[in-house]
């Protein structure tokens, strides 16, 4: 059994100038793992990623790798560690094979074989030998997870890998994550969207302002999170508005707009609109207005003092 985590990093604080960028966060990441970082653009994600990568140093606290520091064994530490920061870059008036074999040779060569494997990984063999300059973001999203799969790393560190993308390239990218995991590889990715983590990362970091909101699973979260809202539309608002006084197990009030939204356990939300329904008022609209965890996330995130929603570091099942 490997006891060894993949990423440790504990009390990592990052400031530039008068700015905070990271403030005393732990994170640790278990080998074979999908971890996600999650928070709203600003708070500190793309600094420990580049922290991570040797990018910059931090100002305090400790990273290792697989067990290994920057100052004991320098650029060493990346040994087995691929992936992006930010966009990856490529040159536009090359292919995409060209691209890869270019960087293959900079990391000092692969074994015979390997990059076809990885242009079918990322499901670009039929677009290999056409020049990155025509391709579409999503493709070098792609091309990118192909060149960080050239090390054949034991750990993949990608900064927003859907961020930009269209539906259909997000829907891939989220594919080709859960494919790569699969394999038994560690992913630590980042990411500003709720349901990406959701779907695809067993645990998470959720970041707000520098600063650790909630450490722990998507189990976890699931059990934190509020219940859902509904915008309702009737033909009698005056009447549903009546009707929820039978109901109070569920929360029925107007909106800045106006239009009144439910809240409530699911089961007595059911039993209102089952009362709606016995009372005459046709339901023209009933649309979630946030998944629990999207709601969640939001209120770890905004203004208001989540401390007494912060979970500590947990300890990490080792593999």
């Amino acid at each position: 059994m490997n006891n060894l985590l993949a990423v440790d990093a504990e009390g990592v604080t990052k400031t530039f100038g008068s700015v905070l960028a990271v403030d005393d966060i732990t994170v640790r990441v278990a080998a074979g793992e999908v971890y996600g970082v999650l928070g709203p653009n600003g708070a500190g994600k793309t600094t420990f990623l580049r922290m991570l990568f040797g990018l910059i140093r931090p100002d305090s606290g400790t990273v290792r790798i697989f067990g290994r520091t920057w100052d004991e064994v320098g650029v060493g530490v990346l040994d087995g560690v691929a992936g992006f920061i930010e966009s990856p870059k490529f040159y536009p008036d090359r292919t995409g094979r060209q691209n890869l074999a270019g960087l293959a040779l900079l990391d000092g060569g692969t074994r015979p074989g390997l990059l076809e494997e990885v242009l079918e990984i990322v499901d670009l063999t039929d677009r290999a030998d056409r020049k990155v300059g025509g391709y579409s973001y999503g493709m070098r999203q792609r091309l990118g997870v192909a060149a960080s799969l050239l090390r054949e790393p034991r750990l993949l560190v990608l900064d927003e890998p859907a961020n930009g993308l269209d539906p259909a390239g997000i829907r891939d990218m989220r594919a080709l994550v859960k494919r790569l995991a699969g394999s038994g590889l560690t992913v630590l990715l980042s990411s500003h969207h709720m349901e990406e983590v959701e779907e695809i990362c067993d645990n998470v970091t959720i970041m707000s302002r520098g600063a650790v909101a909630f450490h722990g699973t998507i189990a976890e979260l699931r059990r934190m999170a509020p219940d859902p809202g509904h915008v309702l539309a009737t033909t009698d608002d005056a009447r549903a508005l009546a009707v929820a006084a039978d109901h109070p197990e569920v929360t029925v009030a107007p909106d800045a707009d106006g239009a009144l939204v439910v809240t409530g356990p699911r089961p007595a939300v059911s039993a209102y609109v089952a009362g709606l329904v016995r009372a005459d008022v046709e339901l023209l609209g009933f649309t979630l207005t946030q998944t629990p965890l999207e709601a969640l996330f939001f209120m770890l995130t905004d203004d208001f003092d989540h401390q007494t929603l912060v979970r500590p570091v947990r300890e990490v099942a080792l593999r």
